[in-house]
């Protein structure tokens, strides 16, 4: 729900209609930020449909461009390599497919949530959608 590293970070489920802002909350992760207070980041269930205020744009790593701009305002929250447990989880995938981590976006685009995921049914897919405990 909330990348591992954001763990020291004050957080809050993410409702239908929130204003997110893609936000460094420094140690190397980027999440989403409460629009009116930028400490408190917003934790996203897989499953989550979100619109962006314009084409999302990734930072780029060709140092020709500062941005890459791709052809999408609409995403979709995943997780992947839950797996691994230290690395970063939090993505957004693109209606043809494509899965971009957070932590690739260009900061300050805001997100709208458009609709949650349908709820958990069961204990077990609510253990599976919790936050990852550090081993350590």
């Amino acid at each position: 729900m909330c990348d591992y590293s954001l763990q020291h970070v004050q957080s809050r489920p993410a409702a239908v209609g929130d204003k997110l802002t893609v936000k460094s909350f420094g140690m190397g992760t980027f999440g989403f930020a409460c629009q009116h207070d930028s400490a408190v980041a917003v934790c996203v269930l897989p499953g989550t449909e979100l619109v962006f205020d314009d084409n999302v744009k990734l930072y780029s790593f060709d140092y020709v461009r500062e941005y890459a701009i791709l052809p999408h305002r609409i995403a979709i929250f995943r997780q992947i390599d839950m797996d691994r447990p230290f690395c970063h989880h939090d993505a957004i995938e693109f209606p043809d497919g494509l899965q971009i981590l957070l932590n690739f976006l260009a900061q300050d685009q805001v997100a709208t949530v458009l609709q949650l995921p349908a709820a958990l049914r069961t204990e077990a897919e609510a253990q599976e959608q919790g936050r990852l405990e550090v081993a350590g």
